[in-house]
């Protein structure tokens, strides 16, 4: 998030973390692209009247980077999702903004819920997926819910299990490293014991099955794209 107000950056915060995000906030350009050039993100929520510019100008940089000049590396993230979220409500203003970029533009004030909202559709539509659910073979994901179904019964996750096996499935069947898992559960200065992703990821293995979490050892964890068979959920893995 690149917010400089402090009042809007924490009430959002807050509403975004209930509902499962990892939030980093950036007070300037500045701040918001040294954090770019050294952590993954996977969406941005960007105001525009920043202390040191307009945002419009880091929507511009962030997009140059799709075409790196020789010698230049692309951004990871070049291509993420972006959401403009302003007091500009000109027509004019939403075509600059959508026009420079972004993917979508929201007028303040608003409601965190249609924020939310928004979210979820543009990570949806970034992940190439039409439904507003996740299904892979009888387990069933959705994300404006937060539930989680396993052969029709509902399956009670932590908040951070079900980041975790969102992330993953959404990824699908990309293998991802234990750092980049870290960055989609935790925001900066947020502690963490160096075990946790494999604690999470027990956790998911005891309660949906052995065989929907794979490890490459010493590479990172990935659900397949297949779905094998799996045994009944309640047997402990052996990670």
């Amino acid at each position: 998030m690149v917010e400089d107000d402090p009042g809007i950056a924490s009430g959002l915060t807050v509403s975004l973390r209930q509902a499962g995000y990892a939030v980093d906030v950036c007070q300037t350009l500045d701040a918001a692209w040294a954090a770019l050039s050294v952590e993954p993100f996977d969406v941005m929520l960007l105001d525009l009247g920043l202390p040191d510019g307009d945002g419009l100008d880091l929507l511009a940089r962030l997009r140059r980077q799709r075409e790196p000049a020789a010698g230049h590396h692309t951004l990871p993230h070049s291509d993420m999702p972006v959401l403009i979220m302003t007091a500009r409500d000109g027509v004019s203003d939403r075509i600059s903004g959508l026009d420079s970029g972004a993917d979508d533009y929201i007028v303040k004030p608003f409601d965190a819920n249609e924020l939310l909202a928004r979210l979820r559709a543009m990570l949806r539509r970034a992940s190439g997926r039409s439904k507003p659910v996740i299904e892979h073979g009888d387990l069933v994901l959705d994300p404006a819910n937060r539930t989680v179904e396993r052969a029709g019964q509902p399956v009670a996750l932590g908040g951070r299990e079900f980041a975790l096996l969102l992330t993953l499935l959404q990824a699908r069947p990309q293998v991802l490293s234990k750092s980049r898992l870290e960055s989609a559960l935790y925001g900066f200065g947020e502690s963490l014991e160096s075990n946790a992703i494999e604690v999470h990821v027990h956790h998911l293995r005891r309660k949906l099955g052995d065989a929907l979490i794979k490890t490459v050892r010493g590479v990172g964890y990935f659900i397949p794209r297949e779905v094998e068979a799996a045994p009944a959920p309640g047997k402990a893995d052996a990670a």
